[in-house]
């Protein structure tokens, strides 16, 4: 889910970041079949400014909306912060670290 501050600057879920970040990784990782020249995908750090949402009903839960850069200034108000995710990607059975390959696309050769 997208949202949009004044100005039209937007903020994007931290789910939905996490989703398409996942997304290139699978793309870079089918890329490697077959190439040359392969690198070893090791830990990934994404470090994002984090505005936290909190509605008021009894059920509520907090949501964290990545602000975009120089956003950070208008949502200042709903308090943004700093974060950093150490994410290691595994290839699900194996437990092993993908190969991604040094080619953007298959055309770049």
């Amino acid at each position: 889910m997208v949202g949009v501050l004044g100005e039209g600057r937007c903020v994007i879920e931290l789910a939905r970041v996490i989703k398409d970040l996942r997304e290139e990784l699978e793309e870079a990782v089918a890329g490697a079949e077959g190439a040359a020249l392969r690198f070893e995908l090791g830990t990934i750090e994404l470090e994002v400014s984090v505005a936290l949402e909190r509605s008021g009903n009894a059920g509520a839960k907090v949501r964290f909306w990545v602000v975009e850069s120089g956003a950070e200034a208008a949502v200042s108000s709903t308090g943004t912060q700093r974060i950093t995710l150490a994410l290691k990607p595994t290839l699900v059975g194996s437990g092993e670290p993908p190969y991604v390959s040094g080619l953007a696309d298959a055309h770049e050769r």
